[in-house]
């Protein structure tokens, strides 16, 4: 019998704000339900009605109200939700306008936080709003961020959308093909950015890259420069440039004219991260990430207007945007900008601990990261105000479960959670009212008609599979950029089973939670046995010799064989004796399908920007087939590791 980790006192629960939701259902619609999980059967079932509760609950400011929740149509993808409402995202994420704080930014190098209230925020956004509209730009256009996770960038966000501006960013790590392999699809007209950026105490140079982007970005008539490295930067050598401060309209309180927009008018552009081919333009609706969101936090999560809210992400990440609209329910926002080990690896901790964070978000990687440095952020750190930790990017590992409870903070709810970019969201999500197993999401999200599909198409249960969708969901892709007919879109999701969202992660729904085993494309399947690559991430990362390992599949003689590719600690070899440790390790913990043909020393391992690892650019590699986009990585040069190895000739 499991265990759990953690299960929520009675004072947790009954203070839960999805607890006052469960007593409207039950209120509303004389049901009977008393669990998380009840709650969910009865939302996938009752589409209709949750949803039209999740928006009163919420409390989603609208200048018009919906005339229906779902309009249903003959394919998934179409379904309309919302029709009839006029509503705009920035105003409800600047509903409050008081002195309370808003907005709370570190950067690496600098010495103390800066922080802005809901009063100054609104003001700034309204300034800010008035030079974008004097300036020429109107709903339906492209705005673009290339900007660090600071404070202007969220500005230059919700101005954007207060006009109906569609806004799309990438962070200022991106090469310039990787930028111009996004932004030339959809053509801005205008671009904000910062003159450069701080990373591990280095400082790197953005204005060069922004003049040479410029040279193939025609559609850019305006780019606004914030300075952050510099006090004055140079932007003589910037096209059309101008100084934020000076871009600002003079006027002290302009009030913002809110554009009133249908609730499927365009929000966001997101991009894929672009490792298989020139990254898909992702076009999301205002109505539908804006329920989805607050859904997510309000019920999922459990944030509250006095919480203080981190989460480590980049600007070019969803978890931004997603960070951004804990702002709807008057929580307080902390961005970081820089490395989290830079000056040291207790960096994110001493923030938590200063500014009092009570949800604290951030990578797998990094979780496992610290485990590995020995640090223990419990001890060294207050962290009596956490309350909890969330963790996403990739699975979470048993060990990393457990280094939470034992040196961080052993009551605090540790939720990680799984969606997507395709989405702006959460298919597997936190709970909570519910227990915290070792290795499982707790919940699958509300209003999701997740399950786990065996390759016949059939859900099972406690068995390996599918992640899919069978039902639509308010933030699914209203389209991709340039694909009118939907052929993208429709390869993309809905070509393994007809009119079903398959999602691409292999997983398992156990009676206690979701195990996420890795992405579907990237299984390996040695004598046709499919073995989800985190099974083996699992154990061989847990071991002191290991910081990192990364491990593909080869097509070898009419068969795949598993090749695994480890990075060592500082002074260790890979032996005899260590290659026998780590596959006795494997065997014993999983099965001997799992254990590799080979085990290789490598010095790095391919992430992407975002943090995730990239198994198909490895395979690639040593298959010598192209990497699509090369610029989606945060250390492309690590692939060169991979090239013509004598060790897979044999």
């Amino acid at each position: 019998m499991k265990l759990p980790l953690w299960e929520p006192s009675e004072g947790h629960k009954r203070n839960a704000n999805i607890t006052r939701f469960i007593g409207l259902v039950n209120e509303r619609y004389a049901t009977k339900i008393d669990s998380f999980n009840g709650l969910h059967h009865w939302s996938i079932n009752n589409l209709n009605e949750f949803w039209a509760l999740v928006w009163e609950f919420c409390e989603i400011k609208a200048s018009k109200p919906y005339d229906t929740v779902l309009t249903p149509t003959e394919r998934m993808m179409d379904t309309k939700w919302f029709q009839g409402a006029r509503l705009n995202f920035a105003e409800n994420l600047l509903r409050y306008r008081d002195n309370r704080t808003a907005l709370i930014f570190k950067g690496e190098t600098q010495e103390t936080v800066s922080s802005i209230t809901y009063a100054e925020l609104y003001n700034e956004v309204a300034r800010l709003s008035k030079s974008l509209r004097e300036s020429g730009v109107k709903a339906g256009d492209r705005v673009a961020g290339f900007m660090p996770n600071m404070t202007e960038a969220a500005i230059a966000l919700l101005a954007s959308t207060s006009i109906g501006a569609i806004w799309s960013s990438c962070s200022p790590d991106f090469g310039t093909k990787g930028v111009l392999d996004r932004f030339g699809q959809i053509e801005p007209k205008i671009l904000f950015t910062a003159d450069g950026y701080f990373y591990s105490g280095k400082t790197f140079d953005s204005l060069e890259r922004v003049s040479s982007l410029l040279k193939e970005l025609p559609s850019i008539q305006k780019v606004v420069v914030v300075p952050y490295v510099k006090r004055k930067p140079d932007i003589s050598s910037v096209p059309n440039s101008i100084y934020y401060e000076d871009f600002l309209s003079p006027e002290a309180e302009p009030q913002i004219q809110f554009e009133p927009l249908p609730p499927d008018h365009p929000l966001y552009i997101m991009f894929t991260s672009g490792t298989t081919g020139l990254p898909k333009c992702i076009v999301q609706g205002a109505a539908g990430i804006l329920a989805v969101h607050l859904k997510e936090l309000k019920l999922e999560i459990d944030v509250k207007p006095g919480d203080i809210i981190f989460y480590f992400t980049t600007t070019g990440w969803m978890m931004w945007t997603w960070l951004l609209s804990c702002l709807a329910l008057g929580s307080t926002v902390v961005l970081y900008d820089g490395s989290p080990f830079y000056p040291d690896s207790g960096t994110l901790w001493k923030l938590a601990q200063e500014e009092k964070v009570t949800i604290f978000g951030t990578s797998a990687r990094y979780l496992a990261g610290l485990e590995k440095l020995g640090v223990k952020p419990g001890k060294e750190y207050d962290m009596s105000h956490l309350k909890t930790v969330l963790s996403t990017g990739s699975p979470l590992s048993v060990e990393s479960f457990e280094f939470v409870y034992r040196d961080i903070k052993s009551d605090v709810r540790l939720s990680s959670i799984s969606g997507g970019t395709d989405i702006n969201g959460l298919f597997l999500t936190g709970n909570p009212i519910g227990p915290v197993y070792a290795g499982e999401l707790q919940a699958l999200s509300l209003g999701v008609a997740a399950k786990c599909f065996d390759p016949e198409g059939k859900p099972v249960l406690n068995q390996k599979g599918q992640l899919v969708v069978t039902t639509p969901y308010p933030s699914m892709p209203l389209y991709f950029w340039n694909d009118p007919d939907k052929e993208k879109y429709q390869s993309a999701y809905f070509d393994v089973y007809p009119d079903v969202w398959t999602h691409g992660d292999y997983i398992e729904i156990t009676d206690t939670g979701i195990i996420i085993y890795g992405r579907s494309d990237t299984v390996l399947k040695p004598g046709g046995v499919r073995i989800g690559t985190a099974e083996i991430y699992r154990q061989v990362e847990a071991l002191d010799e290991v910081i990192d390992s990364i491990v593909i599949g080869q097509d070898w003689e009419g068969d795949m064989r598993v090749i695994l590719f480890v990075k060592l600690a500082e002074g260790v070899e890979l032996t005899s004796d260590l290659v026998n440790k780590i596959k006795t390790t494997i065997r014993k913990n999983t099965t001997p399908r799992h254990v590799p043909a080979k085990i290789i020393a490598t010095t790095d391992i391919p992430y992407t920007i975002s943090g995730k690892k990239v198994e198909m650019a490895v395979r690639n590699v040593i298959h010598h087939e192209a990497v699509p986009n090369i610029d989606a990585l945060a250390n492309p040069e690590s692939l060169k590791l991979y090239q013509n190895l004598k060790e897979l000739e044999s």
